[in-house]
């Protein structure tokens, strides 16, 4: 009887953390079967899907295989289309109850340069739609999805509600969504809506962003609407004087300010330089040069040498006629002005007061909509966008259980293909680089408090994805962003005039979110230097 091989202790731990691991992705499959939707995809589409028949979308669908693998998928097959088509639910899913995931696949076969790639969770058919007219004005509850052309670069999350007091429905966008992944791989985008009013947007499984919907901080407009708005009816009296500052009316021009006074003067001390040339001019005719064999003297006029710089002037201090150079003219000041004072009429920025907002409500939850049928609605300059594998469930372990089984493989294997042709290329140095740049600049990007900044940021970026040798001068400008802003929060801006209540109207609580717009001040430049001077082998007649 042969010696019983004994298994190291460190392979039994591995064996069952593995074994472990896929009874809980059994669980998670079994729990799969409670999916309230799911469209792999593995089989046409068109028994199943409607397209809009209006005239307008164009763009042609089709099943096809993913780059790569056996998995099909719903394909955009041209570029620069609009594409509608969509898919009713066996039965209307409520938002108001329990959690809800939204989960699709994306792959941008082709790169996204300019379109979208997002779905539209569409309301019952009773709020005033067709399948076959499908189009951009179709009512949805959520939209959902990434989109990326010139400066927009996100993954959109964006909510349709009803205002009980107005009837109006009002579109509220996710603030700071992240960005979109730059890469030609497979993605898959979750979003997970829970009771406590939070959404949650994922990535590859990776949370990106988390909201409120009761909070003005992460959606704008916010979901419930200020207390008080400015009075449309107020108006500004004539004599209110908004100058905090104003000439000295006392002021009188000293006697001896010359406001005539040229800025610069003839510098008399200066004397002319050692060895300069009077004699020599600063160009001369090229000797090398010689008359073209073509060249007509009656059609092209007298052929001239052009010109070159003349060698003796480079040793010597200058050429030609010496002239006194300008200074500074030290009796120059320009125009008078009076000096400022305090205005003793200033009364502060003018504003409207502010009176109880009508549309106002208070909200404990969000009154959704029901989702009836899954929309995509796009314009496109892009082919080759993939979608696969949607998903609505009441519990993210189901979602998390479709990522594990059909998105990671694939991502997997697309990985590593990557990977392969970037080092086959010679590029995993350089390229592998510069996409680690990028990808720390999209997150950079997401970071709240540059918003402000996020479209020169992608703007960047964009060049630098575009021109792969400008990497470092994109880190550069980044950097600056940066440093500006840190010395920003550091040292503070510009202090802003106290604002004065008008005395003859009742105190009120400010709860507007009107914006004040930043005047840009335009800055003349003057150069300095005069044009190249032309030269030619030819004279105009």
């Amino acid at each position: 009887m042969g010696e019983r091989k004994r298994i190291p202790l460190g392979i039994f731990a591995v064996l069952l953390l593995i074994s472990a691991s896929s009874f809980q992705l059994l669980l998670a499959s079994g729990d799969a079967d409670d999916a309230i939707f799911y469209e792999s995809f593995d089989e046409d589409f068109e028994d199943r899907w409607i397209t809009s028949q209006k005239d307008e979308y164009s763009g042609v669908w089709k099943h096809a295989k993913s780059e790569g693998h056996d998995d099909y998928g719903l394909l955009v097959s041209e570029k620069a289309r609009k594409y509608a088509i969509v898919k009713e639910l066996e039965e209307a899913v409520g938002l108001k109850e329990g959690t809800v995931v939204l989960q699709f696949e994306t792959r941008l076969q082709n790169g996204l340069e300019c379109g979208g790639a997002y779905l539209k969770y569409l309301r019952p058919q009773d709020a005033g739609w067709k399948p076959k007219e499908f189009d951009n004005e179709s009512p949805y509850s959520i939209m959902f999805g990434p989109d990326k052309c010139g400066a927009t670069n996100k993954v959109h999350f964006i909510f349709k509600h009803k205002n009980p007091k107005s009837g109006e429905y009002v579109e509220h966008h996710l603030k700071h969504p992240p960005s979109v992944p730059s890469d030609k791989l497979s993605h898959v985008y979750t979003a997970i809506l829970t009771p406590d009013n939070e959404v949650q947007v994922l990535i590859d499984g990776e949370q990106k962003k988390k909201a409120n919907f009761l909070s003005a901080d992460d959606f704008e407009p916010p979901l419930i609407p200020p207390k008080t708005i400015p009075d449309p009816e107020d108006k500004k009296p004539e004599d209110w004087d908004e100058r905090e500052k104003i000439p000295d009316p006392s002021a009188v021009k000293p006697d001896d300010w010359d406001e005539d006074a040229p800025l610069e003067i003839v510098d008399e001390e200066a004397e002319k330089p050692e060895g300069w040339l009077d004699d020599e001019p600063d160009e001369i005719d090229d000797p090398e040069a010689t008359k073209p064999e073509d060249w007509d003297d009656e059609e092209d006029g007298e052929w001239e040498a052009p010109k070159i710089e003349n060698p003796k002037c480079e040793a010597a201090p200058g050429c030609g006629e010496w002239k006194r150079p300008m200074k500074r003219n030290p009796a120059y000041k320009g125009k008078w002005h009076a000096p400022l004072i305090e205005n003793p009429a200033y009364k502060g920025i003018w504003k409207p007061r502010d009176i109880p907002n009508p549309a106002y409500f208070e909200l404990k939850k969000p009154d959704f909509e029901p989702i009836a049928a899954i929309g995509i609605e796009i314009w496109t300059m892009q082919d080759g966008i993939l979608f696969d594998n949607i998903l609505i469930a009441k519990d993210d372990k189901i979602a998390e259980s479709y990522r594990e089984t059909t998105w990671k493989p694939k991502f997997s294997v697309e990985k590593e293909k990557q990977k392969a042709e970037e080092a086959a290329a010679g590029s995993s140095g350089l390229a592998g680089f510069q996409k680690k740049v990028f990808d720390l600049l999209y997150k950079i990007a997401d970071i709240p408090f540059l918003s402000a900044y996020k479209p020169k940021i992608l703007d960047l970026i964009e060049k630098g994805e575009e021109q792969p040798n400008l990497t470092v001068g994109i880190l550069v400008a980044i950097l600056v962003v940066f440093v500006s802003i840190f010395f920003r929060i550091l040292f503070g801006g510009k202090k802003k005039p106290t604002r004065v209540e008008k005395t003859n109207l009742e105190p009120a609580e400010s709860a507007s979110n009107q914006k004040n717009g930043e005047n840009e001040e335009n800055k003349e430049k003057e150069e300095s230097s005069a044009p190249p001077r032309r030269r030619s082998t030819r004279r105009e007649n």
